[in-house]
């Protein structure tokens, strides 16, 4: 079985499905990691190298190829980017039979767990002002509204509003089954 789990930035995708993967004891691969390894290089150097967004993710398409074709995927958790259920990431999923699972909270929720990285993917640590807090606040509800199109493509949407990480896992993994046993 693979799962395949998407959001906006900052959802929790990683996070949770890391959790996901320990208590199905299967393996937990994050797209972004992948994506890193594959062109050795960081995923924001990456998409200077490239024209735009769509060609980006082309690229980036072919490092999720390549997970899925090594054997340790066949069973596992995969946390996609936010555009996972778009451009060539969709290509590529569609050759595939995992079940794709959009998790989704408030965005004042994510707000909270908002992080920032510099160039090389390493972690900065930033105290946000009211006036950054509201910028990013639009900016959540922006992505929310361009990736909702997409999530629409998903086998399941989660909300996992006012849950906890392990929360939130234990309903992902609850939704699974219950899709699992209808299909």
């Amino acid at each position: 079985m693979q799962i395949f789990i998407t959001g906006v930035g900052c959802v929790g995708k990683s996070t949770i499905g890391a959790i996901v993967a320990e208590l199905l004891g299967i393996q937990f691969f994050d797209l972004d990691l992948e994506v890193e390894a594959f062109f050795k290089t960081s995923i924001e150097r990456l998409q200077q190298r490239c024209f735009n967004m769509l060609e980006f993710r082309e690229e980036a398409a072919k490092a999720l190829a390549d997970l899925l074709n090594r054997p340790e995927s066949a069973e596992s958790v995969i946390a996609l980017s936010p555009a996972g259920l778009m451009g060539g990431y969709l290509k590529v999923l569609k050759k595939n039979n995992g079940i794709k699972v959009v998790i989704t909270d408030k965005p004042e929720n994510i707000l909270e767990r908002i992080r920032f990285y510099d160039i090389d993917s390493h972690p900065i640590e930033k105290e946000l002002t009211l006036e950054e807090r509201k910028y990013y606040l639009r900016d959540l509800k922006s992505d929310m509204t361009y990736f909702g199109k997409s999530y629409k493509r998903a086998n399941l949407q989660v909300d996992i509003s006012g849950l906890d990480p392990v929360q939130a896992a234990h309903k992902i993994i609850e939704s699974v089954k219950t899709y699992q046993s209808e299909y």
